[in-house]
């Protein structure tokens, strides 16, 4: 029976503890913290959005790097292997809106009690509050194999394989502090560039903060690099202190790799349902129902209050003009505002607010068919310490639901 340490106790490290152990393996898991799965407790606003329902052409559509290194992961742990698994183990599920799976109970404390079941059941050893700071290995003549860990008392903990499932650099309070790209640093892989995604953007313009704490829903948004466009989507969004977040531009974050020295242009289609033509013919009615009506007193139905200040100042139509006073080209000025009202994104937060974690160990440098090592035999990667990163929706935790899995089951017996 072979020796197996997973290092890290988030969604990928009990996965491939738990797929380890069933291939009959004896199975250490150790943890940093206090518990285990400390970011799946928080993830999707404590409610843990587990993975997506859609077929797996979709889900590897919607990883954003290094999708076909995936491909064996994924259809070797697909989502409903993972829906199943949840169900057996207690944590009854249920599909929302855009295939996102939940927990019925809308805990993610059932998601890691259902992990916690099956960790038990397979007698996976959890060490929590054990810190590694070492990968231990000896050289095979131009190749290394993995003997084992050291911990940061000095305590060396021996085995035949090692699992490395250490997360990102995100949400560093739950312990995302990047240590598996230096174990992976110092066996001699490389580390591609870490940057924060699926997090928030700064906005140059002042009247974002303005409207601070207003959401925009239904709306659809377009990001252009000079005159190419880079992203385009239609669903919610937040205005906040310091530029834009919810959901369509997370999202964005994903897709837009770069942004450039001056910013990229975003433009809100804030009636996406209505035409230009059809838009000018609502106009027409609002203010034919008041001609003698000042513009500044004849747009509060079109927009939300915080938003209306806003969009009277950018028309730049004399907001004591009466309606019927304002000329054709005004009033379509006004029109093409509000399908594109403009913005320039020139940033983004950092990881303390980023969901994932964009770079990582480089995939070139691991066997997607195992997740191993092609530098340490027995040295394995599985998670968000790859380079591989996907779109809100559930994509990120199947990754880290199927590369654990590959991963603790791809170990071989010594």
């Amino acid at each position: 029976m072979s020796k197996v340490i997973v290092v890290g106790g988030g969604p990928a490290g009990m996965f491939a503890a738990i797929a380890a152990a069933g291939e009959g393996h004896d199975v250490v898991l150790t943890e940093q913290n206090e518990k285990l799965g400390k970011k799946l407790y928080i993830t999707g606003k404590g409610r843990c959005n587990i993975t997506n329902a859609s077929d797996m052409d979709t889900v590897l559509a919607n990883v954003m790097t290094n999708s076909k290194f995936l491909y064996s992961a994924f259809y070797a742990c697909e989502n409903q292997r993972v829906i199943d698994f949840f169900e057996k183990n207690g944590c009854r599920t249920k599909i929302e809106r855009g295939n996102r799976v939940f927990p019925v109970s809308d805990h993610s404390s059932d998601v890691i009690a259902a992990l916690q079941k099956a960790l038990r059941e397979a007698d996976v050893t959890v060490m929590l509050g054990t810190k590694v700071t070492e990968i231990l290995t000896e050289s095979l003549g131009d190749r290394k194999r993995v003997t084992g860990v050291q911990t940061e008392n000095g305590r060396i903990l021996p085995s035949d394989a090692v699992i490395v499932a250490t997360g990102g650099f995100s949400y560093q309070s739950t312990g995302s502090t990047g240590d598996g790209y230096r174990f992976a640093r110092e066996i001699g892989h490389s580390v591609t560039p870490i940057e924060p995604s699926l997090v928030p953007f700064y906005v140059k313009e002042d009247y974002a903060a303005k409207m601070q704490g207003l959401s925009l829903r239904n709306v659809s948004v377009r990001i252009y690099n000079g005159k190419k466009l880079v992203y385009q989507d239609f669903g919610e969004m937040l205005f906040t202190h310091f530029g834009v977040s919810g959901p369509l531009m997370l999202s964005a974050s994903a897709a837009v790799k770069k942004i450039p020295e001056g910013g990229l242009s975003m433009e809100i289609d804030l009636k996406p349902a209505l035409s230009e033509e059809q838009l000018n013919q609502r106009l027409l009615r609002e203010f034919g129902e008041a001609k003698n009506r000042q513009f500044k007193n004849s747009i509060g139905s079109l927009f939300p209050a915080k938003m209306t200040p806003e969009m009277l100042r950018l028309s730049g139509i004399d907001i004591e003009k009466k309606v019927n006073e304002i000329t054709k080209e005004e009033r379509m000025g006004f029109v093409r505002l509000i399908k594109a009202f403009p913005l320039t994104l020139c940033g983004v937060r950092d990881f303390n607010e980023a969901i994932i974690t964009r770079g990582g160990v480089s995939v070139k440098e691991v066997n997607p068919s195992t997740m191993e090592s092609k530098l340490a035999d027995q040295l394995y990667f599985c998670g968000e310490v790859l380079d591989v990163d996907a779109m809100t929706g559930g994509y990120n935790l199947q990754i880290a639901w199927s590369t654990g899995f590959l991963a603790g089951s791809s170990v071989k017996n010594i």
